[in-house]
């Protein structure tokens, strides 16, 4: 249960850090697709490394 509400509360934290980002002027023009495939992947890698990251460190820290 603790791991699904860092989830839950990192996936809200990086989708509003990297609505910030204009993802858009690394790739070429007309690659909409491939851009937004991309944002996807690297929100989800972000995602599972800080979840795991913060829920390693909690357990770590209290056992």
């Amino acid at each position: 249960m603790t791991k699904f509400v860092l989830y839950v509360l990192v996936t809200i934290l990086t989708v509003w850090a990297m609505d910030g980002l204009n993802i858009n002027g690394i790739f070429k023009k007309g690659q909409i697709v491939k851009a937004r495939v991309a944002y996807f992947l690297i929100i989800l890698s972000i995602i599972y490394l800080v979840t795991n990251f913060i829920y390693d460190f909690i357990y770590l820290k209290l056992f």
